[in-house]
């Protein structure tokens, strides 16, 4: 098996991720937040980020389809629903990666409807170059240019989600 190409490694993720927590734990002090996780690419982020946060902490997940293989399909398809109601809660939808920005912006607005609190957006990765839709990202760990990632927690196929460091992934 070809190991991907390293982008950004396990120290790098997880120095970056305590800052995120941190700056969670600041901006909702005293309060508790509702961790949503967009399954299956953020649940490794998702995981570190909670134990990052010195508040109460509830986890709920859903799951969203939008690709196949290395390509967009351009439609949103929710394949697992939250698991428990959300009104008057500050939610933080967890996500692995902003591309085009259409899958959040559906996905922010479904969530808005169900009236929390507040809804907030930490993503581990963006990819400005590709943006199509604007979403404000208020936890951002990285910037990337548009290179196909896997690893902590990203796959190709659900290959390489395991891989502790975010690689470079080039289909042969």
């Amino acid at each position: 098996m070809v190991r991907p190409q390293p982008l950004i490694d396990a120290e790098a993720l997880a120095a970056r991720v305590t800052e995120l927590g941190a700056s969670i734990t600041r901006d909702y002090d005293g309060q508790s937040v509702t961790l949503v996780s967009v399954l299956k690419g953020s649940f490794v982020f998702m995981a570190d980020l909670a134990r990052a946060i010195d508040l109460d902490v509830r986890v709920d997940f859903m799951g969203v389809r939008s690709y196949a293989g290395t390509t967009s399909s351009g439609a949103v398809e929710i394949t697992r629903d939250l698991g428990a109601p959300i009104e008057g809660r500050h939610v933080i939808v967890v996500e692995d990666i902003v591309d085009t920005g259409l899958t959040m912006t559906y996905l922010l607005d479904r969530l808005r409807a169900q009236r929390p609190a507040s809804v907030a957006l930490a993503a581990l990765l963006h990819k400005p170059s590709r943006t199509r839709t604007q979403v404000a990202i208020r936890y951002l760990g990285f910037s990337i240019e548009d290179v196909f990632v896997v690893g902590y927690g990203l796959d190709f196929d659900e290959r390489f989600r395991n891989l502790p460091y975010l690689g470079i992934y080039e289909a042969t």
